[in-house]
């Protein structure tokens, strides 16, 4: 059985929709999409440092959305 989609807001216009059912998921249209892009060309949006594993074990602990789970992910803990 899918989940629906959740409502989410278009990152660049902050409309609210099922985006992720379309094309252009999370974003509502081609041309939010585009602009986007555009911020993170022009290096408006960046990303400000490299991920290391100590932001993997703080994010360790956090619950998984409503996602499908993985193949093989029967959702038990296991030892670190």
């Amino acid at each position: 059985m899918s989940l629906p989609n959740p409502k989410v807001r278009c990152p660049t216009c902050g409309k609210v929709g099922d985006w992720f059912a379309g094309p252009f998921g999370p974003f509502c249209s081609r041309r939010c999409k585009l602009i986007d892009l555009g911020k993170w060309l022009g290096e408006e949006h960046v990303i400000s440092e490299p991920l290391r594993p100590e932001h993997l074990e703080e994010l360790s602990g956090v619950p998984r959305s409503n996602a499908e789970p993985r193949a093989g992910d029967d959702g038990a803990a296991r030892p670190s």
